[in-house]
């Protein structure tokens, strides 16, 4: 993971080496379960015009950003599931204002790629998962 900019930065390349296969495999079979409603979701975001950078956070313990989609016991997953976007990690200042374009720069389309921020124990960064094929 990397800190653009400032140290109060959370920022990642998408899908860095440093994310660990175990990791990533947790998450790819936990999102598989919801990434359809998560799609929605994401295409409601954009369509009502909150956002145009929706971001969804997965964490297995209760944080206090976005807001609550799934619990683990709504779909048996792992995490909970909350969306938020790109304005919100600004105004917590997760995302410095000198670091909006760089993240931009590496935002997936969002109707093909989800835009996962990731807490999970010792790590906490950005993770972009494709949307599966219809």
């Amino acid at each position: 993971m990397i800190n653009h900019s400032n140290e109060n930065v959370l920022m990642d390349d998408a899908n860095s080496p440093e994310i660990n296969q175990k990791l990533m495999g947790k998450v790819s079979s936990d999102f598989i379960k919801v990434s359809e409603h998560l799609k929605e979701a994401s295409y409601q975001i954009i369509k009502r015009k909150f956002s145009e950078n929706p971001i969804f956070i997965l964490t297995e313990n209760p944080v206090e950003i976005g807001a609550t989609l799934f619990q683990q016991v709504d779909f048996k997953t792992t995490y909970e599931y909350r969306a938020s976007f790109l304005e919100e990690f600004i105004s917590r200042n997760m995302i410095g204002e000198e670091s909006v374009e760089f993240f931009k720069e590496n935002y997936k389309d969002p109707e093909e790629y989800c835009c996962l921020f990731v807490i999970d124990q010792a790590f906490a960064g950005f993770i972009y998962l494709p949307f599966p094929n219809d």
